[in-house]
C-alpha cells in the first residue's frame, strides 16, 4: 500500500471506512517523538473509552499517557514504537498493564492487553507508519493469577499436611513434583532428583509386585493407590502412601497422572510394633491353652462315665470355649504375620470340596446348633494353601452361624463359575448387613454399628484375615446381604 497516495483516504476515504470498522487497531506516523495518531478503529476507541475527535492528529502518548514511573520497562509504547523505525521488524508485546477510565464509575479500572507493531514502509522503504493493534486480554490474565494463587495455596496446604504433589505424563513420563517430594525421599531440599532415581529407591519387590501392578490397573480403572517400601540415600527403610488419578483424552486414551504422596512411615513402625507385640503375646497364649485343652479331654474321659449331667455339659462347654480361643489365638498369629515377606503360602492341588466338608465336620463339632446343608458337584481342584483356604471357609461358616438365629440353615455351595473359577458361597438366614456396611466389612478391626449386633463378641479380625488370604491367592472376595433377610458370603478362585 503506497501510503503517500492515498493521505487524503485516511480522513474520508474508502480505506477510512475499513480501517475504523477493524479490530482494536490504531495507525500513528513514524514521526518519533509524537507518533502522531492518524486513525483508530472503533473496537479500538470502545475499549480505550476514548473518542474519536480526542485522539486523531494528536500525540499517542497526549492521547494514551504512559506511566513514567518505570523507566526499566522495555516494553514501553514510545520505545516499542522506537524499535520498530530503528529495525524495520514487527514487534510483539505478549502481556502489559495499561488501566482505562471506567465510563460508569469514572473510576481507573485495572486492564491487560496484548498487541502487535506493524512497521509501514513508505517510497523509500523508510518506517513512515506503525500499525498497533491491541486486544484485551484482561480476563485470561485474572484467570490466570486466580489459578495461581489456589495453586500457591494448594502447595502450602500440602506441605503443612506433609503432602507431596506430583504430575506424569504418559507416555513420555515427563514428572514434576512439589519441593516436600524431595524430603520425603530423603533428600536436601537443593538436590536433583529424576523419575528413575526416585523408582531405583523403591523396594525391588514392591515394584514389582505392588506398583507396577497398579499402575497398569490405574490405567483400566482410573484410580492409582497403593503403599510401598523405599529407600533413603543412607538406606534406611521409610513407607509411602500414593494416591492418584488416570485423566484421559477425548478418545479416552490416558495421557495424564495426578496425584499424591505422604510418607507413612512412623504409623508402619507403630503398626508393627503392635504386630510383633500381638504374636508374641499370642504364641505365649498357646502352649497354656493347649495344656487346658488336653487336661479337659483327660478329665472328660475319666468323667464319661458319671451320672450326673451337669458334669458333661459343663466339660463339653468348657471345650469349646477353648476352642473358640485357640482359633482367636491362631487369627492374631495370621494378623501378624499379614506383612510384606511373613505370610508364606504352601500351594498344593487339592479339591474344594473335600475341604469344605471336613470344615462343615469340624463346625457341627463345635457347634450343633444350625443346620449346614453342602451338596458337593464333582472334582473342583485347585492350587492354593490348603490350610489358608479352610481358615476362610471355616470363618465364612463361624459368622453364618454367629449372626443367624439357632435352628436356622446354613448353606454351603462351590460352583465353577465363569472365567474357569470355583466359586464358594455362604449363606445364611440371619439378620443381614446394611449396603452402607459393605465395603467395609473386609477392613481391619471393622465391625458393624448396629444394636442387633453388640452382644455378639468379635474383633473384626476374621473377614479381614480373609480378604487378605483369598487376595494373596490372586482370588476375589465378596458379600451379597439384605438387612433383616441375611448374607451370602463368597470368594473365588481359579481352577487347575
Amino acid at each position: 500500500m503506497d501510503i503517500d497516495s492515498t493521505k487524503d483516504d485516511l480522513t474520508g476515504g474508502l480505506f477510512k471506512i475499513l480501517f475504523e470498522k477493524s479490530p482494536g487497531s490504531v495507525l500513528v506516523k513514524a514521526d518519533a517523538p509524537l507518533f502522531t495518531i492518524v486513525a483508530v478503529s472503533d473496537d479500538y476507541l470502545m475499549v480505550t473509552s476514548a473518542k474519536r475527535e480526542d485522539v486523531i492528529r494528536k500525540s499517542f502518548f497526549d492521547a494514551f499517557p504512559e506511566d513514567k514511573d518505570n523507566p526499566a520497562d522495555e516494553y514501553t509504547a514510545r520505545k516499542v514504537f522506537t524499535k520498530v523505525i530503528q529495525t524495520g521488524e514487527k514487534i510483539d508485546v505478549a502481556v502489559y498493564r495499561y488501566d482505562i477510565l471506567n465510563s460508569l464509575t469514572h473510576q481507573p479500572e485495572e486492564r491487560y492487553w496484548s498487541c502487535s507493531n506493524i512497521p509501514i514502509p513508505g517510497g523509500g522503504k523508510k518506517v513512515e507508519y506503525i500499525l498497533n493493534t491491541v486486544v484485551d486480554i484482561s480476563g485470561e490474565v485474572k484467570a490466570k493469577e486466580v489459578a495461581i494463587e489456589s495453586e500457591n495455596r494448594l502447595l502450602l496446604a500440602a506441605e503443612a499436611t506433609g503432602l507431596a504433589i506430583w504430575d506424569l505424563s504418559i507416555p513420555q513420563t515427563d514428572f514434576n513434583f512439589s519441593p516436600q517430594l524431595m524430603a520425603i525421599f530423603g533428600h536436601a531440599p537443593d538436590s536433583s532428583i529424576s523419575l528413575s532415581s526416585i523408582r531405583n529407591q523403591v523396594h525391588p519387590d514392591d515394584m514389582q509386585n505392588i506398583i507396577i501392578k497398579s499402575y497398569h490397573e490405574a490405567l483400566v480403572t482410573g484410580n492409582y493407590a497403593y503403599e510401598a517400601r523405599i529407600f533413603w540415600p543412607d538406606e534406611s527403610l521409610h513407607w509411602i502412601r500414593v494416591k492418584g488419578v488416570v485423566l484421559y483424552n477425548d478418545k479416552q486414551e490416558p495421557y495424564r497422572m495426578l496425584g499424591t504422596i505422604v510418607d507413612v512411615t512412623e504409623n508402619k513402625r507403630d503398626e508393627i510394633r503392635k504386630n510383633d507385640f500381638i504374636a508374641m503375646a499370642s504364641h505365649e497364649l498357646k502352649t497354656p491353652l493347649t495344656s487346658l485343652k488336653a487336661y479337659i479331654q483327660l478329665l472328660e474321659t475319666k468323667l464319661s462315665g458319671a451320672s450326673d449331667p451337669f458334669i458333661k455339659t459343663a466339660l463339653s462347654k468348657s471345650i469349646n470355649q477353648v476352642n473358640k480361643m485357640i482359633a482367636l489365638v491362631h487369627s492374631f498369629l495370621d494378623l501378624s504375620r499379614l506383612e510384606p515377606g511373613k505370610l508364606q503360602l504352601k500351594r498344593s492341588v487339592f479339591d474344594i470340596n473335600k475341604l469344605i466338608e471336613e470344615c462343615i465336620n469340624d463346625s457341627r463339632m463345635i457347634s450343633g446348633t444350625h443346620t449346614l446343608a453342602f451338596s458337593p458337584i464333582g472334582v473342583c481342584n485347585v492350587n492354593a494353601d490348603r490350610e489358608k483356604i479352610g481358615e476362610v471357609v471355616s470363618n465364612f461358616i463361624s459368622n453364618a452361624i454367629k449372626y443367624s438365629p439357632k435352628g436356622s440353615t446354613v448353606t454351603i455351595k462351590a460352583e465353577v463359575a465363569d472365567h474357569n473359577c470355583v466359586e464358594v458361597s455362604v449363606t445364611d438366614e440371619g439378620i443381614g448387613i446394611k449396603p452402607k456396611d459393605h465395603e467395609k466389612i473386609f477392613q481391619r478391626f471393622y465391625r458393624v454399628d448396629d444394636n442387633d449386633k453388640n452382644h455378639i463378641s468379635g474383633f473384626g479380625i476374621g473377614l479381614y484375615l480373609s480378604n487378605e488370604i483369598i487376595q494373596r491367592h490372586k482370588g476375589k472376595i465378596w458379600v451379597k446381604s439384605t438387612a433383616g433377610k441375611g448374607s451370602s458370603f463368597f470368594f473365588s478362585l481359579p481352577l487347575v
